[in-house]
């Protein structure tokens, strides 16, 4: 019987490269968050972050060879007792030998007898990235079922920027939360599949200090982009204002601001795209017009502003699509006199005619600016599903789940 109680167990695997700083920041998230993790990593790792370091976040011994403890037997029991194994960073080296089962140190070993979930997470020079010995080694871990996550792109060691940079610690923290709750959440089953994903709020402009807006965070969008690239899409992010949030690695990444520069961006991604996700909370109306300078507060009373209805992005993406396109739509809604949440929401998937459509109820603490997420999905055959309250990164597992049913179907 699983004890409640019991704080998740992961092996924190430290590779050699200059990104192990950052795997301090992954078991500060980890350890703060009410894991019990135990950091293993090479001897490479311990020349850029010392035992110490690592000892003193995680409250837990660190040891590099199979011969510390011996009479515990280590290199058999941590992998046996994890309930998951995340190697950050992931060298070329450290694929290569967990690739071929090469087992000359605690952690490789530990890669060995783990029957739990294992999250790689990749950093190394791009050449190092694309050099097909790298990419075979990937393709045989992931034919595995170990995870290996897409690195970001950008500022590398010294003056080189490109593809291999580790990806940032609150993403690879999320993914492997969404794993232990999860274990199964990222297949590779959308692999070469083209995803555009629009995320955060518009800002309508009044004048060049005050705007339209509203509550959107982008995190919903966001979890959705992130969840997709390690799941094999190709994806573009078009994202409207969101709140300090880092860019999904391997996402292709378009800024707007307002509604109509969201619409440009979207029918221009959505050109060969076979999977559409309207996640941004596009504002529906827009100042008529823009002050050129900022309006003064005066005694008299404010003049009315007059307002422009937006364009219905998500129904102009419905009449242009192409054939075997999937679109999903968004709603946020809330309950009124003239019906609840659901009676609203399925009107709104009638009218917008999209395949998919997710439905949050909105309120004080519920949907906009948190961490959780909890809804529904309503698809056009009438199935309408329920989705129970978790990390918005769970909700995307979900979304892209039926997504995948119905690019099969």
């Amino acid at each position: 019987m699983t004890d409640p109680d019991r704080r998740p167990r992961v092996v924190l695997g430290v590779g050699g490269g200059i990104a192990a700083y950052k795997a301090c920041e992954v078991l500060r998230r980890l350890t703060e968050s009410g894991h019990d993790v135990r950091v293993v990593p090479t001897e490479a790792a311990l020349r850029f972050v010392g035992a110490a370091t690592f000892e003193a976040l995680s409250g837990n011994p660190v040891h590099t060879e199979v011969f510390a403890d011996v009479s515990e037997v280590p290199h058999v029991r941590i992998g046996r007792s994890a309930d998951l194994v995340l190697v950050v960073p992931a060298t070329a080296d450290l694929l290569a030998k967990a690739a071929h089962g090469l087992a000359d140190d605690l952690l490789t070993n530990t890669l060995l007898t783990a029957r739990c979930p294992v999250l790689m997470t990749p950093a190394m020079h791009t050449e190092m990235w694309e050099h097909p010995a790298t990419r075979d080694n990937v393709a045989t871990l992931r034919h595995r079922g170990v995870v290996v996550a897409e690195p970001a792109s950008g500022r590398l060691t010294g003056v080189d920027t490109g593809k291999g940079r580790l990806a940032d610690p609150a993403e690879i923290v999320d993914l492997a939360r969404l794993l232990l709750g999860r274990p199964g959440a990222l297949p590779r089953d959308l692999e070469g599949v083209r995803i555009v994903v629009s995320a955060g709020g518009t800002r309508e402009p009044l004048d060049p200090v005050r705007y339209l807006g509203n509550r959107s965070s982008g995190k919903q969008g966001y979890a959705l982009a992130r969840t997709a690239v390690q799941r094999g899409a190709l994806v573009t992010l078009v994202s409207a204002h969101t709140v300090a949030l880092s860019e999904p690695a391997g996402a292709e990444v378009v800024r707007v601001g307002t509604a109509e520069e969201l619409r440009d961006a979207m029918h221009k991604a959505a050109v060969g795209a076979d999977v559409i996700v309207m996640a941004a909370a596009v504002a529906d109306f827009r100042p008529t017009d823009r002050a050129e300078y900022k309006i003064k507060k005066t005694d008299r009373d404010p003049a009315p502003v007059a307002l422009t209805r937006n364009p219905d992005v998500l129904a102009e993406l419905v009449r242009k699509r192409s054939a075997g396109q999937v679109i999903v739509g968004f709603a946020a809604e809330t309950g009124d006199s003239a019906g609840d949440v659901l009676e609203h929401a399925r009107a709104k998937l009638k009218r917008k005619g999209c395949d998919l459509l997710v439905v949050n109820a909105v309120g004080e603490g519920m949907a906009f600016e948190v961490e959780d997420n909890a809804g529904w999905l309503l698809s056009a055959d009438g199935a309408e599903r329920a989705v129970a309250l978790g990390s918005k990164s769970h909700m995307a597992s979900d979304i892209w789940d039926a997504v995948v049913a119905l690019i099969h179907s």
